[in-house]
């Protein structure tokens, strides 16, 4: 066993004694020592009762003979650190999350990791490490929130940034805000659309690193507990069998992954955590992959914030598994993967079925005939930008309008809620991707005000930063280069055409290339007082096309 170099023969007395000091027996000494990264807090709803899921991955791991070691993780809210100096954190402690379970599993030599993350950049950060250490490793996240009810219709964390401008424009009053914001978040659980957490549990099932279901049970069933206790008692099978990621990981389970979100709408940022992960397994997945994807996967899953569907829909019509089966009819899913099931995702399949065909659209039956997330090129984004195809109203997928430039989030924000912006412009927010902001920041809160104010049918957005896996619209970011690095993005002025054409995937700057290239011979970058972690991060992190990885 792994954990043998730490614990066996004469010289290791001294380890012996220290984990008999934690209380643990001989025989206990003696079995597989699975390690249990636990991102368990009392900041973030999504991870208040991680603990009980914790418990019961320990019940399951007890049952099957294994010894459970548990060790934490931090953890991130962005709906909480979103539109203030905290958002600067999220996406930057992916690769702390990473990092971390890294340094605990070498330094403690693990015979397997149990992982349990369920919010936003800590599944993929978690998702990474199982690829980088390459041992016996699955995940259970903590389940979806449920929704909540507000007069009659559904309610989730969304739709109360929504709100806020609809207060600014009179639509709303402050009461009925204060109530709404009482009863959207019903209890724990990660948000309940499919926002960029609910996108990234789900598609751990996908991978092959998660058992089915784990993304879309919702957090307080019992039947989560129970899938808890399934996976502590499946790592001690895999450690066994020698099951690692690296067996899992292929490109074709990146493929399934890229698919299965185009098929259910997922958010923007799986374009950033999919590349990243598949770089941790050595390999490379492009952004033009998304858009090769798209082209051949029908959209059947309206969730929200696009839709009006949430994850206990989802999961009460089949699940990840259903949505498969529906992909699988056509071809669409690699069934031969593996996954940490010791099956196949064809083997997986066999008796699933898709409850609700209002939930699901059968594949014959598609809400659209490409994918969610549509990738766009052009001259304002060389490299790449990104938008959420199928949360953009039908008359935004074309436009063309005049440049609003800030340099920041907090600019731009103050001028969307005192109503200054005019129908058919393009608001550009720049410095706010992983260099610039440092972090990328999400633009929920400007998202989320145009939508408030009534601007979302008329006015887009693009930004080097990134969004909400919860926002709609034409939001169009991690445009590549992005403007700390001198991207196009950095030269645009006030009142410069924007041509925004999504069914064609381009982005352009009318403007022509000998302007745009003396704009930039003459633009200089701006300077930043950076210290502590984040100017480690800035330093090192590279633009949105690569995933927002480290520089090897």
């Amino acid at each position: 066993m792994r954990s043998d170099v730490m614990k066996k023969g004469l010289e290791r007395a001294p380890h012996r004694s220290l984990f008999k000091a934690l209380g643990l027996t001989d025989e206990e000494i003696e079995r597989p020592m699975i390690g249990i990264a636990n991102s368990a807090n009392e900041v973030i709803p999504g991870h208040l009762h991680l603990h009980q899921i914790s418990d019961a991955v320990k019940a399951g791991i007890r049952m099957a003979g294994g010894t459970p070691l548990e060790f934490f993780t931090i953890g991130v809210c962005d709906g909480i650190v979103m539109g203030h100096e905290g958002m600067r954190y999220s996406l930057s402690s992916r690769e702390l999350v990473a990092d971390s379970i890294e340094s605990m599993a070498m330094a403690y030599p693990f015979d397997g990791l149990v992982l349990i993350p369920n919010c936003d950049k800590i599944v993929p950060g978690m998702l990474m490490a199982a690829a980088r250490l390459n041992i016996p490793a699955i995940i259970v996240s903590g389940g979806p929130m449920l929704t909540g009810e507000f007069k009659g219709r559904p309610l989730d964390v969304i739709t109360v940034f929504e709100c806020v401008g609809k207060v600014k424009i009179g639509e709303m009053t402050l009461e009925d805000l204060k109530e709404v914001e009482g009863c959207a978040c019903p209890g724990v659980g990660s948000c309940a659309g499919m926002f960029t957490a609910n996108s990234m549990n789900c598609l751990s099932e996908v991978l092959g690193l998660a058992l089915p279901y784990n993304g879309t049970i919702p957090a307080v069933f019992a039947e989560r507990i129970r899938l808890a206790k399934e996976t502590g008692i499946r790592i001690m099978d895999l450690v066994k069998q020698d099951l690692r990621p690296s067996k899992i990981l292929t490109k074709k389970a990146f493929e399934n992954a890229v698919t299965v979100d185009m098929a259910f709408g997922g958010s923007t940022n799986t374009t950033l955590h999919l590349p990243a992960i598949a770089r941790e397994a050595g390999l490379q997945l492009f952004l033009q992959t998304f858009n090769e994807i798209s082209e051949r996967t029908p959209h059947l899953c309206n969730m929200a914030p696009g839709g009006p569907h949430h994850l206990l829909e989802l999961h009460q019509a089949g699940g990840i598994p259903a949505l498969m089966l529906e992909l699988s009819q056509r071809g669409l899913i690699h069934q031969e993967q593996l996954t940490v099931t010791g099956k196949s995702i064809g083997e997986n399949l066999k008796g699933k079925k898709n409850s609700n065909p209002e939930v699901i659209h059968p594949i014959e039956k598609p809400y659209h005939t490409t994918g969610g997330l549509t990738v766009l090129f052009g001259n304002l984004a060389p490299e790449g930008a990104v938008v959420k195809r199928s949360a953009v109203d039908d008359a935004m997928l074309k436009h063309r309008g005049p440049a609003r430039v800030f340099n920041s989030e907090e600019e731009a924000l103050k001028v969307i809620l005192d109503g200054k912006i005019q129908k058919g412009e393009v608001v550009v927010i720049r410095y706010e991707g992983p260099k610039g902001s440092p972090g990328m920041r999400e633009m929920l809160a400007p998202t989320s005000a145009i939508v408030g104010v009534g601007r979302d049918r008329d006015v887009a957005l693009l930004t080097d930063g990134r969004f909400s896996g919860g926002s709609r619209g034409a939001a169009i970011g991690h445009i590549s280069p992005e403007a700390a690095e001198g991207g196009p993005i950095a030269v645009v002025q006030d009142g410069d055409m924007i041509e925004i054409d999504i069914p064609e995937k381009k982005l352009n700057l009318l403007i022509s290339d000998e302007v745009l290239k003396k704009r930039l011979s003459q633009w200089k970058p701006p300077k930043k007082e950076l210290k502590g972690y984040l100017k480690r991060y800035a330093r090192l992190v590279q633009s949105a096309h690569t995933g927002a990885t480290f520089e090897e």
